[in-house]
């Protein structure tokens, strides 16, 4: 997935952090209620504005993020 095109960072949202699609719900807030046991249905449920594929790029936005600090480390 390509989630260049729904996370955005704006320095002046959010304190700069990765937001979807330039609202102020950060991909952080979408990974810490999933860990929390949400599920998927529940926050789309509570958050009316998200989608499937805003929570599917948040988690390869992550894993990419994960990616890129494995290879960082190993150079």
């Amino acid at each position: 997935m390509d989630y260049r095109q729904i996370i955005t960072i704006e320095p002046g949202k959010r304190s700069g952090k990765p937001c979807i699609r330039g609202l102020r719900i950060t991909v952080q807030d979408v990974l810490e209620y999933l860990a929390g046991g949400m599920t998927v249905d529940e926050i789309l449920a509570d958050f009316s504005e998200l989608t499937r594929e805003d929570i599917r790029a948040c988690l390869a936005f992550a894993a990419d993020r994960e990616r890129k600090l494995f290879v960082a480390a190993a150079a």
